[in-house]
């Protein structure tokens, strides 16, 4: 088992065999977030709070002062190792969340609540402890693994059933048949024919202190056709990421490498629901930025160039305006030789590949693209940060 400050700094961490749990002090805390990456042999993972000095032998909720949700069963343990049906059971690809709803200190007693998937699941009262409640995860079976967010954002609407995660639309520069909801993407297109194409790329490019980003597939849709990369900021918004000059990609529904071309190569695994696909770029150490994204931020903050609140922008390229994407796309290839950085690309935290690729004026952005329907992606643009 993983030290505490090991733990600590992990954002993703496998965990051996064995009853254990892992507990962190955030000061200020009030909502955590545990992603089941996977669910190993028995899925017997565990989320709740527990005493400072709690046994970290012992699963959460199974001594005294704790309370936890039991994802291989739906039940809640307060206290006691025998557990009571609360919610549904949980599994690869599911969030579980546990929070503070308020504290009677006179009383000496703490509402705690707990969500899956963003929905409130139910809450229950638990007594407080002199140490304080801290943020546990559990795990008892080989394979298991999870993500931990320990600081999670949340909003109760009035009804106080909802859990509504706040909004990330100002992350993203262009959006083309995606529709956003906090971190999470979903295709809104017809996908009836590769130029139905949803695009959805970020406002500011990688750079050497913001190097890397990941999606999570929520929902692998009719096909998976779902592909993260790297592209010039004027990229075609109907035009997968990787199949033009630009860009380069990893797919998930064949698990290839696009770069700049129609024809991939093989690279990786396929992905499917519940993995996780990164993409970084591993900037030399005399990298110099030059300035790069600044004039494009600027450039987003036109009001033309920005997506409104309630919708996403809907564009489909003529032949005439194709061709002269593919002229500035040849111009922007021959200016570039020389000027490489090394992107590489990740599934479920272990290295898939590199590839060698020329950056275009204002840098390489975060780009995702997704081509069937009912495809859903969580993409954090910040993983490696907090």
């Amino acid at each position: 088992m993983p030290s505490q400050s090991e733990a600590k700094n992990s954002r993703h961490r496998r965990w051996p065999a064995g009853p254990g749990a892992i507990h962190e002090a955030a000061e200020g805390w009030r909502h955590a977030q545990v992603t089941i990456v996977d669910t190993g042999v028995r899925g017997t993972i565990a989320v709740g709070l527990v005493p400072k000095f709690y046994r970290l032998d012992h699963q959460p909720g199974w001594l005294p002062y704790s309370v936890a949700y039991h994802a291989d069963n739906g039940k809640l343990y307060n206290g006691n190792p025998v557990g009571k049906q609360f919610g549904p059971k949980c599994t690869r690809g599911d969030r579980i969340g546990c929070g503070i709803h308020s504290e009677n200190t006179e009383a000496g007693l703490t509402t705690v609540f707990f969500t899956k998937n963003g929905r409130e699941v139910g809450s229950v009262e638990v007594p407080l402890s002199s140490e304080g409640l801290f943020p546990a995860v559990g795990m008892h079976s080989m394979g298991e693994e999870v993500k931990v967010d320990l600081r999670a954002e949340w909003l109760l609407e009035e009804d106080d059933t909802v859990m509504v995660v706040d909004s990330h639309e100002d992350d993203w520069g262009r959006l083309n048949d995606v529709r956003v909801s906090g971190m999470l993407l979903e295709y809104v297109g017809k996908g009836k024919s590769i130029m139905d194409v949803g695009l959805a790329q970020a406002r500011q490019p990688l750079t050497t202190r913001c190097h890397y980003y990941e999606v999570e597939i929520v929902d692998a849709g009719e096909k998976c056709y779902i592909a993260l990369g790297l592209a010039r900021r004027d990229y075609p918004k109907n035009r997968h990421p990787g199949w033009s000059r630009g860009s380069v990609a990893y797919h998930a529904d064949d698990g290839k490498l696009f770069h700049g071309s129609g024809v991939g190569d093989a690279f990786g695994p396929r992905c499917f629901k519940g993995d996780i696909m990164g993409c970084g770029i591993m900037f030399p150490r005399d990298y110099s930025l030059d300035g790069e994204g600044s004039a494009d931020v600027e450039a987003w903050d036109r009001p033309e160039d920005r997506p409104g609140p309630d919708a996403v922008q809907n564009v489909l390229y003529l032949n005439g305006e194709e061709e002269e994407e593919e002229e500035e796309e040849e111009e922007i290839a021959q200016e570039q030789q020389g000027r490489k950085v090394t992107v590489f690309f990740t599934r479920n935290g272990k290295l898939m590949g590199r590839r060698k690729v020329a950056v275009p004026p204002g840098g390489l952005y975060p780009t995702v693209g997704m081509l069937s329907s009912g495809e859903k992606v969580k993409v954090d643009l910040h993983p490696l940060s907090g």
